[in-house]
């Protein structure tokens, strides 16, 4: 089949690639008489003038704005009650009803009297289906963010400092309700920090700070976590009295003291917990197994906590064998209050990372629906959302909340469309808050520990990330385990900075050290690729392509520059290793002679402070050579104190042209200009012309600004493309581009 034909049946529409030159001389220009089947003639790079900002406030803007701050107006107009009504009926009564075990459970965890728990899956609720765009996720407790707001409640309002005197007696114990209505206190202000946090992140678009944490961090933190959380109810399962630690290696005193007083162990409340994870364990394979053939999954956690409270009541548990129940659990609301602003300085770190995980796990979880069906997530929304949530439940006593991956599985399992089947868990909520909570007063503490520690089950198989990571990155693999030590040692809040910091640093050192390569060209193609790695690639005969893997900014402007020298002036095909002296180069020109003398030539650099960077590279004039021993280091000082740029003459080299590939770079600092110019300049005294090509707009406004261009630096050596700038450099030499039988092989 001809060409003309495959491009009838398969047409794809080329843009035309432009050169920056405003000017282009069209003799140096025209390449019709060198291969005009592969490229056009090149035409000059359009200056573009930004569109200017729209400066009146029209309707559709103002409803555009107002409905992008308040998305329930957007899709509950069009909410079909035939359509969507009854699935997001049965998924909310069914993510309801998980949020009460988990509601009451998580709240140990934070530290915090059960009743607040279920206010914590009751409130931001409530407020995210007005603000929220993911329609899957279910907003309430998680197990991570309770655990690190129990890390501030028992920094904060440990138990020594509410002990008081027994009458008549020297013994002291704990004033539970002065203890617990303080760390309410530290919760709520936590929270309403975290969440005016996250607003204001959201409100100035800060919406990507979620993308500085990658997956393997966010896997490895949450794993970390998980192993805070068994520690934290471990002691809740053996009926132990133990104090909780905060701070750095908190997590390794905390288990010495468990260990410490395991043999008093209280027998009773650990059968509880036994019989408690053995039902839960077993119940959950058998609903995993059968989940198929069920509308809905069998709430395995509810009917756990029923049965317990419903057999802790009749046998008196509490009375009989001292297990220790949930307690009073007052019925109604609460009224709101304004958290204490006093605490906000000393909960700013903690507040801070709350938000960042938080909105970090949500925005992940929604991301990963919103792409399985089919529509958009916004991001900063999503962070103005979920500060709004936290922000608000704040005033009415909640703790840090963000999306739960297990009830979010069940909403979009069992049918949720829409935001409206967190609304049906609310009100489930709500229903067993007003009228509901006295109930549960009889639920042992041993079962919630029990909830607990089987829903982590999910954040321990993650340790076959580390498996995983060894195939696929080592790097990442690190940044993995670092997190997760660091997160086990420093505790959550500077676990997490540790790991961010290690975590960004893993990235400058991949910039700073990228991978160098020559371009050659792809016959038959305008095709450029790493010669070192394809067989069938040649070399355009005088011209070096040079491409960097990397953004070149400060960190590695230098490499950069040596990566250069040695692909360009071929030092590594000439068999010699040439000796450097400063911003001098002493080449070898004969091989040495049985006396240990060899002939070398002089390359200075230029005197010009801002060009010595490379050494302007020049060959002395006929004579100028002297011939050196081993011992003539002072003899090549004094004579390359002769030698200057203006007595040199021309060295002969086999390329006339190089092409500085920067389509990897999407900016430029002052620095890697600096190091352009000195490229351009450096090499330009040697006679070899320096082009840039494929620099993106951003990248050529920042070179106007730093002052690159100039009467020697023209906008004429920038090309869109490397193929023009090839097609340029063949031109100006009288050469063409040759033609040669292709298939393309790739080095393994």
């Amino acid at each position: 089949m001809s060409t003309e034909e495959l491009e009838a049946l398969n047409p794809i529409h080329h843009p035309p690639r432009f050169n920056l030159n405003p000017n282009p001389n069209p003799n140096l220009m025209s390449t019709s008489r060198f291969n005009p089947s592969l490229n056009p003639e090149p035409v000059p790079l359009l200056s573009v003038t930004p569109l200017p900002p729209f400066s009146r406030c029209t309707v559709p803007r103002l409803k555009r704005s107002v409905v992008g701050c308040l998305p329930v107006l957007y899709w509950l107009p069009r909410y079909s009650i035939w359509d969507y009504g009854m699935p997001d009926l049965i998924s909310g009564i069914s993510v309801g009803i998980m949020h009460l075990p988990q509601g009451m459970a998580y709240a140990l965890l934070a530290s915090l009297p059960p009743v607040f728990g279920l206010y914590t899956s009751l409130y931001p609720a409530l407020v995210y289906f007005f603000f929220g765009t993911s329609r899957h996720i279910s907003i309430g407790t998680f197990a991570v963010l309770s655990i690190m707001v129990g890390s501030v409640t028992e920094r904060l309002a440990p138990d020594r400092n509410f002990l008081v005197m027994l009458n008549g007696t020297n013994l002291t114990e704990v004033n539970i309700t002065a203890r617990d209505s303080y760390r309410v206190q530290v919760a709520a202000a936590t929270t309403v920090l975290g969440g005016l946090i996250q607003v204001v992140l959201g409100l100035v678009k800060f919406g990507f700070v979620g993308t500085y944490l990658s997956e393997p961090l966010v896997r490895a933190y949450t794993t970390a976590a998980a192993a805070h959380a068994v520690v934290a109810v471990i002691a809740q399962l053996f009926g132990l009295s133990t104090t909780r630690f905060s701070g750095p290696l908190s997590l390794v005193y905390t288990l010495v003291e468990v260990c410490s007083k395991l043999p008093q162990t209280h027998l009773p409340t650990l059968a509880v917990s036994g019989v408690s994870m053995v039902f839960l364990i077993a119940a959950k394979e058998i609903n995993s197994a059968i989940s198929a053939r069920l509308p809905v999954p069998i709430p395995v956690e509810l009917i756990m906590i029923v049965a317990a409270t419903v057999i802790s009541s009749y046998t008196h548990l509490n009375g009989n064998y001292t297990i220790s129940v949930v307690g009073e659990i007052p019925s109604g609301l609460a009224a709101p209050r304004l958290p204490d602003a006093s605490l906000f300085k000393e909960v700013m770190g903690d507040a801070f990372a709350l938000a960042i995980v938080g909105y970090a796990i949500s925005i992940s979880l929604g991301k990963t629906f919103a792409l399985k069906h089919g529509y958009k997530v916004d991001s900063n929304q999503e962070l103005v959302a979920l500060g709004l949530s936290n922000a608000v439940g704040g005033f009415f006593q909640c703790y840090a909340v963000c999306s739960s991956m297990s009830r979010s599985l069940i909403q979009e399992s069992t049918g949720g469309k829409t935001q409206m089947a967190g609304m049906a868990s609310a009100v489930i909520v709500l229903v067993t808050v007003l009228k509901l909570g006295p109930l549960f007063q009889e639920l042992p503490k041993a079962v919630l520990a029990a909830i607990v520690f089987v829903n982590l089950k999910g954040m321990f198989k993650q340790y076959y990330d580390i498996i995983t990571l060894w195939r696929s990155s080592k790097v990442d693999l690190v940044v993995w385990l670092v997190t997760w030590v660091s997160t086990l040692l420093f505790n959550l809040d500077m676990g997490l900075g540790a790991s961010i910091t290690f975590a960004v640093l893993t990235v400058i050192f991949r910039t700073q050290l990228p991978k160098y390569s020559v371009l050659g060209h792809v016959p038959g193609t305008e095709l450029y690729l790493d010669m070192e790695t394809h067989r069938e690639v040649r070399e355009v005969p005088g011209i070096t392509i040079f491409h960097s893997s990397a953004t070149v900014y400060f960190a590695n402007a230098d490499l950069y520059l040596e990566a250069l020298k040695g692909k360009s002036l071929g030092d590594d095909q000439r068999g010699w290793c040439g000796r450097e002296n400063g911003t001098v180069f002493v080449m070898p020109t004969t091989p040495r002679t049985p006396d240990d003398q060899c002939s070398w030539e002089y390359l200075k650099g230029s005197k010009d402070p801002d060009c010595a960077t490379l050494g302007a590279m020049s060959e002395l004039q006929d004579g100028d050579t002297t011939t050196l021993g081993s011992s003539s280091e002072d003899t090549l000082s004094r004579e390359l104190d002769k030698v200057s740029l203006g007595s040199l003459g021309k060295w002969t080299w086999d390329i006339h042209s190089i092409i500085l590939d920067l389509s990897t770079a999407n900016f430029i600092d002052t620095v890697a200009i600096k190091t352009m110019r000195n490229i351009f300049h450096d090499f330009g005294e040697i006679d070899v012309t320096v082009y840039m090509a494929g620099c993106q707009m951003s990248v050529v406004e920042q070179l106007e600004l730093g002052g690159f261009f100039s009467e020697s630096i023209t906008k004429g050596r920038l090309f869109a493309t490397v193929h023009d700038a090839v097609l340029h450099c063949l031109g100006h030499q009288g050469t063409s581009m040759p033609s040669y039988e292709y298939s393309l092989d790739i080095i393994c």
